[in-house]
């Protein structure tokens, strides 16, 4: 069972996803992933977006730090209702309605958050996390990725988590990589909006 490290409602325990369809982030990540985004100081007052969210619990790690907001999206039934069980909790815990469960396509949903005939973003985020399930080809995570890098305020942050034996991901033109890092059989990709 995974727990919130830190924060408001740090300690609290979160629900896992029954069964093997999901991968959870290891607590040692986790703690390596937020120490770096908190030197970064890219969680307080952040819009996140947890896509292929599990069990929400890097999106609400996030929420018990001080994001303004949280949206975790997940399409799979099972772990929407695991989402809307830690996102319950953790609201109670912040005594404010911070993290919200959307279910459905990622791609789809981040195509509803942009205008597809003048391109410009209906909604944008501060902090985007990806753990993609490692089915996901490399061509359908570039086309992802295109899709969240029209969604992006200014001075965001993309995580994306792979397995180490994955090859680095196809950024798109106005996204560039900051930085990676390897932890066992995870690797962590950050990368930003390409300053104009």
């Amino acid at each position: 069972m995974s727990r919130i490290i830190s924060g408001i409602a740090g300690g609290t325990s979160l629900k896992s996803v029954p069964g093997d369809a999901t991968r959870p982030t290891t607590d040692r990540v986790k703690e390596a992933l937020f120490s770096r985004l908190e030197s970064w100081n890219v969680i307080s007052s952040a819009r996140v977006l947890d896509l292929f969210a599990g069990s929400g619990s890097l999106g609400l790690e996030t929420a018990s730090r001080g994001a303004r907001q949280v949206l975790l999206v997940e399409l799979a039934p099972k772990a929407v209702s695991v989402c809307q069980h830690n996102a319950t909790k953790i609201n109670e815990a912040l005594k404010s309605e911070v993290v919200s469960v959307h279910r459905g396509k990622v791609d789809t949903v981040l195509s509803s958050f942009f205008d597809e005939e003048t391109n410009a973003p209906k909604r944008t985020f501060d902090l985007v996390f990806m753990d993609p399930p490692y089915p996901l080809t490399d061509q359908e995570l570039a086309v992802t990725l295109d899709k969240v890098s029209r969604v992006l305020a200014e001075d965001a942050t993309v995580v994306v988590e792979r397995s180490s034996r994955s090859p680095e991901p196809s950024w798109p033109a106005n996204l560039e990589k900051l930085a990676d890092k390897k932890y066992g059989e995870t690797r962590l990709w950050f990368a930003e909006p390409v300053q104009c």
